[in-house]
């Protein structure tokens, strides 16, 4: 059964085109990957499918009654809300409900026979809709998943808009999983979620009988958990059934033969016009020259896709700084409460360090203490001497009105319009997205246009909060060995253990200190 039908879809954004002529079909119970490279339009179509954005041509028609959920990492919380409220509005549409049934059964103190027996069975109907979305268990269904995904830990009598990236994240989806829906819409889940709240989403979805589509860059899970993966490519969107290693395999393939295909083809073509340009001007081979032309004219050329630019990081290395970059004496971090016991730790030259631990419990917090960012609780940080630091925010002010250029030339006005393009240019951005403004980027390019930012300043010592979020799996393998290759010291925030492993030389696992767990 078709849950979704999506025909002869065209998008895009002024003179930058993101679909052409794209056909999709979802059937009960499939689990899509949806895949591409940074900035081919996965978010767009999300945003289309669920009716956030109006497409430039196309028609997307939904199986009648289907409820569908979307996880949209942008959407915005509201203030004075409790983690709990929040949990409890994904009833918002049973609450509803039951007003309208209270009302039916105030109107039949005065309803004649027939207006009765509509009543009778209007009230019916929802009666069964409440009980199967388990209306009169509400506050143990929130307790239950507030559990699941360790909110309960972070009290779920808290404000949601004082939660970090991590926290913020388990509340949409616990959220989302509790409205029930038909089918699950998720824009990269595990951005920000740690290893366990990973694994717990993992068997969720392979538990899970109805259909989902995902958009990850987190490659070991999309494998774990999808049958079907859709490409996103030079405005197709083509289907391969299997897991992302399949559909790698299949790939790499087709692309094989249609390399070779064009090459024999271009051969062709080019013997075929030799043969014209020496032949069409004498009498005796005329009419054979006109029969080359007319193949010619009639052939279906084939075309190769563009190659995407592939990002290059190098970063720029300040001088070597002091044997000590810094020292925490008695450090106890956080905000209007204590978040860490006093931590006393150092760090030496030369070494990258990776910070893990669970969501909420202080990781992106000693970041700033350290660098300054926000008062300490107690206790000291010192910082060492001949310091240069290069700091990678976990995310950037989404509204921001300027172009990609302006921005880079805010932060290097010397820049001539040459070197700020080939500056861009090298970590992955096209003309297009050069010349857009920020806010019209998705996530991945937005955090190429940071990085660009920051490999462009020299500097002995690099403090990272999750840069691997949003950022496609080119842009990650070059980011690794950019920071293999960097000879300063390294400060990272990162719940991707393949992304660190050969990377980091120590672990510091925060959970020892938090006072969150």
């Amino acid at each position: 059964m078709s849950i979704l039908n999506v025909e002869h879809l065209s998008h895009g954004f002024g003179d930058r085109a993101v679909f052409q002529d794209v056909s999709f079909r979802l059937l009960k119970g499939e689990h899509i990957g949806l895949v591409g490279a940074n900035g081919e339009g996965k978010s767009t179509f999300m945003s289309i499918i669920t009716g956030k954005l109006q497409p430039d041509e196309g028609k997307i028609e939904w199986a009648k009654n289907v409820r569908a959920g979307y996880l949209d990492q942008h959407t915005e919380l509201k203030k004075g809300m409790t983690v709990r409220e929040t949990l409890a509005s994904a009833f918002g549409f049973l609450f509803e409900l039951e007003e309208q049934m209270n009302g039916m059964y105030d109107r039949m103190a005065g309803a004649t026979e027939e207006e009765m027996a509509f009543y009778m069975e209007e009230t019916g109907v929802i009666q069964e809709l409440l009980s199967a979305h388990d209306f009169y268990m509400i506050d143990a269904k929130v307790e239950e998943v507030g559990r699941a995904l360790g909110l309960a830990d972070i009290g779920l009598d808290r404000d949601v808009t004082e939660l970090s990236g991590g926290q913020r994240t388990k509340v949409l989806l616990g959220k989302l999983l509790l409205e029930k829906p038909d089918i699950l819409l998720l824009d990269e889940p595990t951005n920000y979620l740690d290893a366990e709240h990973i694994e717990w989403l993992k068997r969720y979805l392979n538990e899970y009988e109805n259909a989902f589509i995902l958009i990850s860059h987190d490659i070991p899970f999309l494998n774990s958990v999808v049958n079907l993966i859709y490409h996103m490519d030079s405005l197709q969107l083509n289907r391969y059934v299997g897991d992302y290693d399949k559909f790698q395999e299949v790939y790499a393939v087709k692309k094989a033969q249609l390399e070779a295909a064009y090459n024999r083809q271009q051969k062709e073509i080019a013997q075929l016009k030799d043969f014209v340009a020496r032949n069409k001007a004498r009498v005796s081979t005329r009419n054979m020259a006109m029969s080359r032309q007319k193949k010619l004219d009639k052939m279906d050329v084939i075309e190769l896709a563009s190659e995407k630019p592939k990002p290059e990081f190098h970063f720029k290395e300040a001088r070597v700084p002091g044997r000590y970059l810094f020292r925490t004496e008695g450090l106890v971090i956080g905000y209007d409460e204590p978040l860490s016991a006093p931590i006393d730790r150092e760090m030496e030259r030369g070494e990258k360090l990776v910070l893990t631990g669970a969501n909420g419990i202080g990781k992106t917090t000693l970041l700033k203490s350290i660098l300054g960012l926000i008062p300490v609780l107690e206790g000291r940080v010192e910082l060492g001497d001949y310091l240069e630091i290069g700091y990678f925010e976990q995310e950037m002010d989404r509204n921001v009105e300027t172009t990609c250029l302006e921005e880079l030339w805010k932060e290097f006005p010397a820049f001539t319009q040459y070197e700020a393009r080939s500056a861009l240019a090298k970590c992955g951005l096209t003309t297009r997205h050069i010349e857009s403004r920020v806010k019209v980027l998705s996530g991945g390019e937005q955090a190429k246009l940071r990085l660009c930012k920051l490999i462009n300043r020299e500097s002995n010592l690099l403090v990272l909060d999750e840069p691997t979020n949003h950022l496609d799996a080119d842009a990650k393998t070059e980011l690794k060995r950019a920071l293999q290759a960097y000879r300063g010291s390294i400060l990272m925030v990162c719940h991707e253990p393949e992304f660190y492993e050969g990377l980091a030389t120590q672990v510091w696992d925060c959970s020892k200190w938090t006072t969150k767990v």
